[in-house]
């Protein structure tokens, strides 16, 4: 099961991303944290900028109500999302 905690205004949750991959989903759950696939290669912020797209457009927020907190530069990523609750993080598991 995902740990996610609710923050002001939205919650924060740790993800396990794979740059590179066939195709942008989300995968499932990993040692509880959400497993994302992107296609975009780890070069000058284009994973992490992935990774917010794919995440804004599922959560249907706006791109900027996703912040990555930390991990910017490795797989295992802490982020918050702005505006959402814990059951539609959740709900990405369906």
């Amino acid at each position: 099961m995902i740990n996610v905690a609710d923050m002001a205004g939205g919650v924060a949750f740790a993800l396990q991303m794979t740059p590179r991959a066939r195709r942008d989903a989300i995968e499932g759950e990993y040692q509880g944290a959400l497993k994302l696939r992107v296609t975009a290669a780890p070069v000058d912020g284009r994973a992490n900028e992935a990774v917010r797209r794919l995440l804004a457009g599922r959560l249907k927020v706006p791109i900027s109500a996703v912040r990555i907190l930390s991990g910017e530069t490795g797989r295992n990523k802490r982020v918050q999302v702005a505006g959402i609750t814990c059951q539609q993080v959740m709900a990405l598991l369906e």
